[in-house]
């Protein structure tokens, strides 16, 4: 509320009114001979010349010699100068006396008058009084009137406080262009199904630019925030630009943030520095992130330290990241305390791991309950891992559940695997592909069994036979097997040398071979010894025989049988009876009882 008797707000509290004979833009030396002219008039008993002559006066700040002729004025029946004697008494500190002329000239039809004796009322307490004015105002279309009569109707949560911080927004008062902004974009944010830029919303965005045109540093603030959203990032940064010149800290960091992300860090630097002398712990916070990615340690503490000072909290965050990257752990756990006291989630996850990394899984599941409860993601995830150590699956599943509903992969495929060995397979399926489409390799070899397991058999392919088109199964497959997972690269290449292509499945045998899998040796030997490259084959056979696979040992065994290796067989027989399974071993059996015999003979 403005400062009654503050001789530079007279004019914009609309308590001093300006006759329309008054003329601000004429030279001093025309009004010189202007006042003169007045003098002369208002002596000459003119009730006019005097209002005129007083308000000349109030506004130059002279009280004395505007009074006399203000009372002259008020006396012959002139409302704006009653309205003006009240400003002037209201500036001496007889605000009783004031509000009374200010009475005499409402009465009398005068809408600033009206206003004044409002907010006169409101300042009292006396509601009701206040209200019966600024509507007399408003009503009377006074722009200020208007706005307070809305203030104070949205202060009482009166719905018809938007109609009237309309009215006063259509006749160019910028605060109420903005407040009406921000009821509109509430509104909007709370509707279900908008999304941001039309009905209440595109109509916020037209009264911010309102209010932002006409030196709005919040207004402009919002716009751009609302541009940036949008991607219209170079207006953004021509508002977020022109409120942070302003004054406005907020606007500084956001610009700082878009120049960074513009590849320009040197000027985001500057705006951060800006916005962080003005008490911005963003700005602060972003400062010490750009210190630290530089290695300058002590100058990112010192920032992260004004963030915290600044009342934001992710500053001592910071400081506990800082700190665990440089091995001080018992400071790290201190920052992280701190943090998660005052509610921040992710130091509150943090903190929990760092007392389960020390063995303290007591102290560490309230801080992991309290960071899922507020939100984290991770916390909710590391509560499943938890009580799934523990052999608690019932309250591990709902963990990973609710982790899993906020698009955590790793969550998501713990769910799929509990709900597959439920026998749940359409609702393992949804979490599987969740997971999958995630990125979790896992996930997408799981899915991709489940798929496979549903497909009817196919006809047998012969070698050089031109490639199917691909199923989905097989698409799961591939993309597991590209991000390296050993199975889904076996899995690959039997389907393709299902299909007849052998170059295709001897690429990803070899793949999975190479990373360990005994099966992709295996296999890959297979395809070798079909090729005619036995010895080659003979290699990979040792390989995944080594590896405990006893179909290879067989392998190997009937290889060096062949070739008259029989002790080498012998051998290779026995290890392959041992690894099993049973089918092979007992094939093996037969086969080392031969060459026993045979050695023997």
């Amino acid at each position: 509320m403005d400062v009654m008797g503050d001789k530079a707000t007279l004019c914009a509290t609309g308590r001093f009114v300006q006759p329309s004979g008054e003329d601000p833009a004429r030279d001093e030396a025309g009004e010189a001979a202007e006042e003169v002219r007045l003098r002369l008039a208002a002596e000459a008993g003119d009730a006019e010349a005097a209002s005129v002559l007083g308000a000349v006066l109030l506004r130059r700040g002279d009280l004395d010699g505007a009074e006399p002729h203000l009372r002259a004025a008020t006396a012959a029946g002139d409302r704006a100068a009653a309205n003006n004697l009240g400003v002037l008494l209201h500036q001496r500190g007889y605000a009783e006396e004031a509000a009374g002329w200010w009475r005499i000239a409402a009465v009398a039809g005068s809408a600033a008058a009206a206003h004044a004796l409002g907010r006169h009322h409101r300042e009292r307490g006396d509601e009701p009084a206040a209200e019966y004015w600024l509507r007399q105002s408003a009503e009377q279309g006074h722009v200020l009137g208007a706005y307070a009569l809305a203030d104070l109707l949205e202060h009482r949560g009166d719905a018809g406080a938007e109609h009237w911080m309309r009215a006063a927004a259509e006749r160019g008062h910028r605060e109420a262009a903005y407040r009406l902004a921000r009821t509109l974009d509430r509104r909007a944010a709370a509707r279900e199904g908008d999304r941001g830029f039309g009905g209440a919303a595109g109509e916020a965005e037209q009264w911010y630019r309102q209010a932002a045109a006409r030196g709005h540093r919040q207004a402009a603030l919002q716009l751009g925030a609302i541009l940036e959203k949008r991607g219209d990032l170079r207006e953004a940064g021509r508002w977020y630009l022109t409120s942070a010149k302003d004054g406005e800290p907020r606007a500084a960091c956001a610009l700082g943030f878009l120049l960074r992300d513009a590849g320009d860090t040197e000027s985001a630097a500057v705006w951060w520095l800006r916005a962080a002398q003005d008490g911005d712990g963003n700005a602060a916070n972003a400062l010490g992130a750009l210190h630290a990615e530089r290695g300058e340690t002590q100058t990112a503490e010192r920032w992260y330290r004004a963030a915290l000072t600044a009342g934001d909290d992710n500053g001592a965050y910071n400081l506990a990241l800082l700190c665990a990257e440089q091995g001080r752990t018992a400071q790290a756990e201190q920052w992280y305390r701190h943090a998660a006291y005052a509610g921040h989630r992710e130091a509150a996850n943090a903190l929990a791991i760092l007392l389960l990394q020390g063995g303290d899984t007591t102290g560490a599941e309230p801080w992991f309950a309290k960071a899922a409860e507020a939100g984290s993601v991770d916390a909710a995830f590391n509560l499943g891992i938890l009580h799934a150590g523990r052999g608690e699956d019932e309250a591990a599943l709902r963990w990973y559940g609710r982790a899993a509903a906020a698009g955590h992969t790793e969550a998501a495929l713990q769910v799929g695997i509990a709900r597959l060995r439920e026998g749940e397979e359409q609702e393992a399926e949804r979490y599987l592909r969740c997971a999958a489409g995630g990125g979790s390799a896992e996930a997408a070899y799981r899915l991709a069994t489940v798929l496979d397991a549903r497909r009817p058999p196919e006809p047998a392919h012969e070698l050089g036979e031109s490639a199917h088109e691909k199923t989905e199964c097989e698409e799961w497959y591939e993309r597991a097997a590209a991000q390296g997972h050993r199975r889904a690269q076996v899995r690959v290449g039997m389907l393709a040398a299902a299909r007849g292509d052998v170059v295709e499945a001897a690429r990803w045998y070899r793949a999975a071979a190479e990373a360990g899998s005994r099966n992709g040796a295996f296999n890959l030997g297979l395809l070798l010894a079909r090729e005619g490259s036995e010895p080659e084959a003979a290699v990979w056979w040792t390989r995944a025989a080594d590896a405990g696979h006893g179909r290879a040992a067989l392998r190997l065994a009937l290889v060096y049988a062949r070739r008259g290796e029989l002790a080498e067989g012998q051998r290779w027989a026995d290890r392959a009876v041992a690894l099993g399974p049973a089918e092979v071993a007992e094939r093996a059996g037969r086969l080392r009882d031969a060459l026993r015999e045979e050695l023997s003979a």
